[in-house]
Parts: C-alpha cells; structure tokens; sequence
C-alpha cells in the first residue's frame, strides 16, 4: 500500500542543509563558464527515525536559503505529501524571488520529501513514483574545451567502447564561438573516436549567434552526424532557438534553467525545441520535474534529464516520453565519491530502483564529504 495513514501521518520534525566543494579533476569549461570546482548543496529532511535526502548543485549560499527561508516553511507539514510543502516553499520565497540560486535550494528540498516518503513506506523512489522506462538510457556528457585533444579521446572512448555508451557529447561554442576552427576539429575528432556507430551531440552552451549556429550546423554537424544540438545561442532567445530548429536537421534542445511550468511552457509553445531538457535540482525538485514532463508530453515532445544522474534516474523512470538521462562527468564523479548506492551506466542505460535500496537509495559517506565541506 503506497499510502501513509492519515490518522497516524509522520509529520516535517526537521531540515537542515549542508555544502560541499570539491575540485574538478582537470580544469573545465563550456562556451560560455569556466570552473575548477563544484558545489553540491546537500538537504536532510526529518521525520521521527527517518532522514530523506536531497540536493542540489550551485552556491554554498544556498544553505542559507534552505535554513532561513524553506525549512520553517515546511516543518510540521505533513512528510507524505511533497507537492503541498513544495507550493509552501514557492509561497515563502515570493520576495526572495524563485530563479536560480532559491530555485535550487526549493529542488533540494523537495527532492528530500520525496526521498523520505519513499523512505517511510520503505520503497525505491522508483516503485512509489512507478515505473514507465526501467531502463533508462543514459548519454556521456563532457569533452570540456578545456580538454587536450588525448584526454577529450580518452573520455569518449571510455565511455562508447568500455562502458558501451552509444550516445556522447562534447561542448562546443569555445570562448563564446570566437573559435569556430577549433570546434570543428574537436566535432571531427569525436566522431573518429566514436566511430559510425555511436550518436554524437554537442553543446554551445548559448555560445553563437542565430546564423553562426545555422552556417555551422549543414557544413559540418551534418557531416559528422550530428544529431542533438544543445542551446547553440542562450535559452533566453527563443525566437532564435526556434529560427535554428526551423534551419537545421540536428535536434535542437534547451531548458535545463527552467524553473517553473510557466517557463518550460513558454518554452514549448514557440516551437523553440525538439527535446525539452529539465532538471530536477534546479525546477523545483521531482515534483518539478514531473509537471515539465507532462507539459513536454503534452505537446508530442520528448524530455531529457540534465546532469545529476542520481537524482533523475528514478524520476526518469515514471515519464513515458522520456529520451534520456545526461552522464555528466563532473557529477558523477563527485555522486561516484560521495555517495553509497550509485548507479552503473554499463550498456548505455541504468536500472534506478532495482537494488531494492529505499528512496533515491543513496547514502552520504560522511568521511569521505567531510573534507570538501564548506565551513561558515
């Protein structure tokens, strides 16, 4: 029985936040950032014996945002119904205002009521959200312009021929799109190192223009076999994005800043993707995630999963129409280091849910963490 009862409904005892920042293994970058770390912001909800867990990446700052604006919010709610504490969480950041920095911090608490429901009736978040796509295909996700051309082969090997990972991505867009000649022969070299076999997709980062993005794609994505073209200019311009959709044969996707339904909404009805990208750490959490799949269905379109693999695998699971789940290199290593219970992408696709762990069915290594952990 996936229900809590109601005479005897565990209640918010408690939420509290914690960040951690760990180093980048090399130096990273895409068109448009560089970083040489990552910040995850991890989130505890508590009700009696059990803890849920949740987070988010983005800025330590966020933990303020948990302690000072969310937690009171949903302390003393009822732990089984998530979607009422996350509509109590947007109510209390109204003049915070929601985009960003506060939208993460409401993800990673969400995440966790989720994860604690799933808890308490002992389930995998999988069973309790149901299963539509049990196994849910996974694409590789790196290949920085950072990267030498050895490491970027390197990468992309491990993933096609060790890991057998059909479907790959580099970025592109090096120094907002002022190196052209560059992400061309990055584009080339990835295919050579795939081979035919493998998809390729690439990832400006909003780097180009409207018609540097159209030039670029029929003289030389097609020849590579292009087939996925994320954000070539911002997710901002829609009017552009969907210029570009309209002029190219990849498939054009973008969303993974979206926040709110109203967003991915607007983003759909002016046919500015192919693939709706949504991510639960940053849209409000799985119950986010669930509403942009939905919207994404409803127009005949299909949703991706944007990084933070372990948090999507089980959500991915519930959507009929998803496409896949991003294999990001900077998250997986840190949820590979600092988490029990992860996934293993072998054959291109994991199977969330079927260790039988409870909820999202990770655990913090808290000695581990410790180290990377920001002091205030």
């Amino acid at each position: 029985m996936n229900t809590l009862p109601a005479d005897s409904a565990p209640l918010v005892d408690a939420v509290d936040a914690v960040a951690y920042t760990v180093p980048t293994d090399t130096p990273e970058a895409d068109g448009t950032l560089a970083w040489d770390s990552t910040t995850l912001v991890v989130v505890r909800v508590r009700s009696g014996a059990s803890t849920g867990l949740g987070y988010t990446y983005g800025a330590p700052a966020a933990v303020r945002v948990v302690e000072d604006l969310l937690a009171g919010s949903v302390t003393g709610l009822r732990a089984g119904d998530p979607p009422g504490a996350n509509e109590a969480m947007r109510r209390a950041v109204r003049n915070a205002g929601l985009p960003g920095l506060v939208a993460g911090a409401v993800s990673a608490v969400d995440i966790a009521l989720w994860d604690l429901k799933a808890r308490l009736l002992e389930l995998p978040l999988a069973d309790l959200l149901g299963v539509s796509t049990p196994h849910v295909p996974v694409y590789g996700s790196g290949g920085f312009t950072t990267y030498a051309a050895e490491q970027q082969d390197r990468q992309l090997r491990d993933w096609v021929d060790g890991l057998g990972i059909p479907r790959v991505k580099i970025k592109v867009g090096e120094s907002w799109g002022r190196c052209e000649r560059r992400d061309r022969e990055r584009v080339t070299a990835a295919r050579t190192s795939i081979g035919e076999a493998a998809e390729l997709y690439v990832d400006a980062n909003g780097a180009y223009t409207r018609k540097q993005a159209i030039r670029l794609a029929p003289c030389h994505l097609d020849d590579e076999g292009v087939t996925w073209f994320e954000e070539p200019v911002s997710s901002d311009d829609l009017t552009g994005l969907a210029l570009i959709r309209a002029a190219v044969s990849p498939d054009i996707a973008a969303g993974e800043y979206g926040c709110t339904p109203a967003y991915f909404h607007a983003m759909i009805a002016s046919d500015a993707v192919d693939c709706l990208q949504a991510d639960a750490t940053r849209c409000g959490g799985i119950t986010g995630w669930l509403r942009a799949a939905a919207l994404a269905e409803a127009a005949g379109l299909q949703i991706s999963a944007h990084c933070a693999p372990h948090v999507h695998g089980p959500v991915a699971t519930a959507a009929p129409n998803l496409r896949h789940v991003e294999w990001f290199h900077d998250h997986v290593r840190i949820e590979q280091q600092l988490f029990d219970g992860a996934l293993s992408p072998e054959g291109g696709t994991i199977r969330p849910g079927r260790s039988g762990r409870p909820g999202l069915g990770l655990e913090l290594r808290e000695e581990a963490a410790e180290r990377y952990r920001v002091r205030r």
